[in-house]
C-alpha cells in the first residue's frame, strides 16, 4: 500500500511532535503493510511550512529511518490550504508537489463551510498544469449534505483523497456514509491515513480496506492510483 497523505515528518505541524513520535508512526505503517508514504505537511497560516524547510525535514527523517532500518519509503509533498494556493508560485507549488512529480498537489478541504473561490483556485492549479487532489471532503458538512458538490470538481479534473478512518468509521457515521457514497459514485480516487501520530487518527489502511470490500477497487485505491500520481503519470482505469 502506498499512503501519500500524512503528518509525518517531526515538529512542523500538528502531527508527529518529536522524532520519535515519527519512528513510531513508521512502525504502524510498516506492520499494516504500507511501503511508501508521503510527508504531506500543512501550508496553511497557523502552520507557513516552505518548501525548503519540508525537503530539509525529509532528508533528514529518511536518514534516522534507514539508521533504525525501518523498511519504509518516504517522499516529499505537503498539503496546501485553499487560500494559500493564490499565494505561492508555481514553482514553489511544483517543490510541494506529492513525491515532488510536479504534477499532483494535494488541497486540504476546509472542514467548515464551502469557499466560494474554491473552484476558481482549483480551475486555476489545473490551468497552471498541475492537477488538484483534494484532501478528506467526506469530512465537511456541506459535502456530507450534499455530495453531487464534487461533481463538477471532478469533472474539471480535479482528484478526491478520502480518509481511512472515515471508511472504517472512526470519523463517525456521516463521515463513513460520505465517503462510502463518494466511493460508490466514482467520485473518490485515492484512499490515505491523514496519519497525525502513531495513536492519533493512525493509519488504519487495512480496516479501510476491509471495510470497502472489493478487492480490486481497494488496489486501485491504496496502490494503483497513489503509486501513479508518485510517478507523476496518468491514473489507471478505475476497476469496473
Amino acid at each position: 500500500m502506498i499512503d501519500l497523505h500524512t503528518h509525518i515528518l517531526p515538529g512542523l505541524d500538528d502531527g508527529a511532535r518529536t522524532l520519535e513520535d515519527a519512528l513510531a508512526m513508521a512502525r504502524v505503517f510498516v506492520a499494516e503493510g504500507v511501503t511508501v508514504v508521503a510527508a504531506t505537511p500543512h501550508v496553511r497560516d497557523d502552520f507557513p511550512t516552505s518548501a525548503n524547510v519540508m525537503l530539509h525535514s525529509v532528508t533528514a527523517l529518511r536518514r534516522v529511518l534507514d539508521e533504525a532500518e525501518i523498511p519504509l519509503t518516504l517522499l516529499p509533498g505537503a498539503e496546501v490550504a485553499v487560500d494559500w494556493l493564490a499565494r505561492l508560485d508555481d514553482d514553489e507549488l511544483r517543490r510541494l508537489s506529492l513525491a515532488g512529480s510536479g504534477r499532483y498537489v494535494l488541497v486540504e478541504t476546509p472542514y467548515r463551510g464551502w469557499p466560494v473561490e474554491l473552484l476558481e483556485r482549483l480551475l486555476r492549479l489545473r490551468a497552471a498544469g498541475f492537477t488538484p487532489v483534494l484532501a478528506h471532503p467526506e469530512r465537511n458538512p456541506v459535502v456530507q449534505a450534499t455530495p453531487s458538490l464534487l461533481a463538477p470538481l471532478v469533472a474539471g479534473g480535479t482528484l478526491v483523497q478520502v480518509t481511512a478512518a472515515s471508511l472504517d468509521g472512526r470519523l463517525g457515521t456521516a463521515s463513513r456514509d460520505t465517503g462510502h457514497r463518494l466511493l460508490a459514485s466514482g467520485l473518490a480516487h485515492m484512499v490515505a491515513s491523514d496519519a497525525h501520530g502513531s495513536r492519533v487518527r493512525e493509519a488504519g489502511m487495512l480496516s479501510a480496506v476491509g471495510a470497502i470490500r472489493d478487492d480490486a477497487l481497494a488496489r486501485w485505491l491504496v496502490s494503483d492510483v497513489p503509486n501513479a500520481i508518485a510517478r507523476g503519470t496518468g491514473l489507471p482505469p478505475r476497476p469496473r
